[in-house]
């Protein structure tokens, strides 16, 4: 997407102000309509700020992944880290439901499940 008269361009001067530039853009959709944009701009500045989860705005948010402790290992190699000092149980010794917190390199909290969110957190989980 590039700075100019376009509908999308009139948009985003609308939401950025003038003078963004461009950005790249990538739409992701579920079958029952939940939808996801991830922006990418080319002048972003990278700077250290300590995790500041009392701010309004997105927090977090949560991606499952069956094997979480691969996927911290890709995590960490593409310049995040795991923000926990171990993955966790939900329910230690009793099933296999397992969550880490973790960081993009550019400060984005996530948090990543072994199993879907409903049967974590289902009645029948705390069983």
């Amino acid at each position: 997407i590039r700075h100019d008269d376009s509908a999308i361009g009139q948009m985003c001067d609308d939401v950025f102000g003038e003078g963004w530039g461009s950005f790249r853009i990538a739409h992701l959709s579920t079958g029952d309509g939940i939808g996801l944009e991830l922006f990418e701009f080319p002048a972003t500045k990278a700077e250290k700020r300590p995790f500041e989860y009392w701010r309004q705005g997105l927090f977090h948010f949560c991606i499952q992944d069956a094997d979480l402790e691969e996927r911290v290992k890709v995590i960490e190699r593409l310049g995040g880290r795991q923000r926990m000092r171990q993955v966790r149980y939900y329910y230690p010794g009793e099933k296999p439901y397992r969550m880490v917190y973790c960081e993009d390199p550019f400060g984005n909290v996530f948090e990543l499940y072994s199993h879907s969110y409903e049967l974590t957190y289902s009645a029948g989980a705390y069983i």
